[in-house]
């Protein structure tokens, strides 16, 4: 892998390894793995994967959260999504090395789908580590740092903003405004880094570097960039910091990724 991410043929490479997974955080790979596995079963699992820092090896204990993928074979259920945090709630309580366990649900056909190969299938070939099972990957093609990506992974930001104030003005605890805070604030890094990201030519998931080469592109905007970095990564989210960011940033990354790279296709 190369500076900008990507492999000798240009191709954006995989990001992650169990390899480079702390020795802090060992223990807790290894209990998910066994406690997925364990949960699921192969009739319902088809594969799992680690994505986020701790994979990358950038993860810091106390402060970093264990995010988890599971492709299983059919459409998640109810049943599937109350297993998984029973799953979650168990790491989170075991281990204080993580600041909470987060595992997301997807079918593996849907994956492998051609609405999803821009999407979900980059997410797997590209960011997520094998941990359990076949590796969707294998049937994925290789994918490079193109408009269609950019369009296809964060063209939906228009969507998000109103779900995001509303729970911003039912925030209860301090808590609550950290867990918004994250997510956006990650979102609207990831977002301002793909609309520079065909031109820049590279990948990356460092927020603070993302934040830094979306600024060289749109200089008027860095601090702003710089401000969703700090907030993805735990800052404070207090209510001035939350209307730059929903407000302010929000809206005109939705109007300048619709100009450079149009909208995300339609889910149902």
């Amino acid at each position: 892998m190369d500076s900008r991410g990507l492999r000798p043929d240009g191709t954006i490479a995989r990001e992650g390894s169990l390899s480079r997974v702390a020795p802090a955080f060992r223990p807790v790979v290894d209990a998910a793995r066994a406690r997925i596995a364990a949960t699921f079963g192969a009739d319902r699992l088809h594969s799992a994967y680690l994505y986020g820092s701790v994979p990358r090896g950038t993860a810091t204990p106390g402060v970093s959260d264990l995010d988890l993928l599971l492709a299983l074979r059919e459409e998640p259920a109810d049943s599937d999504r109350a297993d998984a945090q029973a799953v979650e709630n168990d790491l989170d309580a075991a281990f204080g090395q993580i600041d909470g366990a987060a595992i997301g649900l997807a079918s593996a056909p849907d994956l492998l789908s051609e609405r999803e190969r821009h999407d979900g299938g980059f997410f797997v070939a590209c960011l997520c580590t094998p941990l359990l099972g076949e590796d969707l990957a294998a049937n994925l093609p290789r994918y490079r740092p193109t408009s269609l990506l950019a369009r296809e992974t964060n063209g939906d930001l228009h969507l998000l903003l109103p779900q995001w104030r509303e729970r911003a003005g039912q925030i209860g605890t301090e808590a609550d405004r950290k867990t918004l805070g994250r997510q956006v604030g990650r979102r609207l890094v990831r977002t301002a880094f793909t609309l520079v990201m065909p031109r820049w030519g590279g990948w990356t998931s460092d927020l603070r570097r993302a934040a830094e080469i979306a600024a060289r592109y749109y200089p008027e905007r860095s601090e702003q960039f710089r401000l969703a970095a700090a907030t993805g990564l735990g800052s404070r989210a207090d209510a001035n910091v939350m209307r730059i960011l929903l407000d302010d940033l929000g809206r005109w990354l939705v109007t300048e990724y619709e100009a450079v790279h149009g909208r995300k296709a339609p889910r149902a």
